[in-house]
């Protein structure tokens, strides 16, 4: 007979490989270039001041629908590590305490596709202003980082700025507890799950979409400052003192807004 013991730890297991899979293969995405036709490696640079770099020839004539899967595969690739504490809560409440859902494994992909169409939301949006940007010359019509130095100081100091407003404080408030969130919002069934999921997807867009749009400063390419936001985004809402930690950032990036005046 198989235990109950064994049964909790294979759905477990199976939600934690799922997460781990499709954030691999959308890394993987991104490295191959995500229908750019130039891998991210190409489009990477290392700088501070992406507006003093040469922004290369030409330009992607590339549809709109590509550029919103880019984008959309990149904020999966960003935001489900950190999405991973409250899918994986999910799963355990569901597996004790709500049988109407069904398999908990299951449910908990569906709160992951709510929390992920959230995001598609923004993919959206980001993926139409990019396009509207690119024939202004503001950002490189190849590279896909900023060429102006005013446009660089503006984003940075909204991203900046935007760290201490009380909009942000609440929605980091509800990514940075999944048991609160969970007892406040909770619905029930199969439905129930999709729409939890993109309800909490609407609470980490409100805390990170400014942080998001930094890419339109270093690019939306730029492997490095796609890595380092994943990291950013994942200390502010998921390791202990990831508030402070905010705050912090906000303070360097309103310097940092300056600071690419100056040079």
């Amino acid at each position: 007979m198989i235990s109950l013991e064994y049964v909790l730890v294979r759905e477990r297991a199976i939600t934690s490989l799922a997460i781990v899979a499709i954030v691999a293969l959308s890394w993987g995405y991104l490295w191959t270039g995500a229908g750019t036709g130039m891998s991210a490696l190409d489009m990477t640079a290392v700088t501070l001041f992406p507006h003093r770099l040469a922004g290369g020839m030409g330009g992607m004539d590339t549809p709109l629908s590509t550029v919103i899967l880019m984008w959309w595969v990149m904020m999966i690739a960003m935001m489900t590590p950190s999405a991973a504490p409250v899918v994986l809560l999910y799963r355990r409440v569901l597996r004790h305490h709500d049988a109407s859902v069904g398999g908990s494994a299951a449910a908990s992909m569906l709160l992951l596709a709510g929390y992920l169409t959230a995001w598609l939301a923004f993919a959206i949006g980001a993926a139409s202003l990019q396009l509207a940007l690119q024939p202004t010359g503001l950002i490189s019509a190849m590279m896909l980082w900023s060429k102006s130095a005013l446009l660089s100081a503006t984003v940075l100091l909204a991203a900046g700025v935007y760290q201490f407003l009380p909009l942000k404080r609440a929605c980091l408030a509800q990514c940075r507890a999944p048991a609160a969130f969970l007892v406040a919002h909770w619905r029930p069934g199969a439905a129930g799950s999709f729409v939890l999921g993109l309800r909490h997807g609407a609470y980490c867009v409100g805390c990170c979409w400014v942080l998001m749009a930094l890419l339109f400063v270093g690019g939306i390419m730029n492997v490095v400052w796609i890595a380092a936001l994943s990291l950013v985004v994942f200390v502010e809402k998921v390791l202990p003192g990831g508030e402070r930690a905010g705050r912090v950032l906000g303070v360097v990036l309103i310097v940092w807004a300056g600071a690419t005046l100056l040079v």
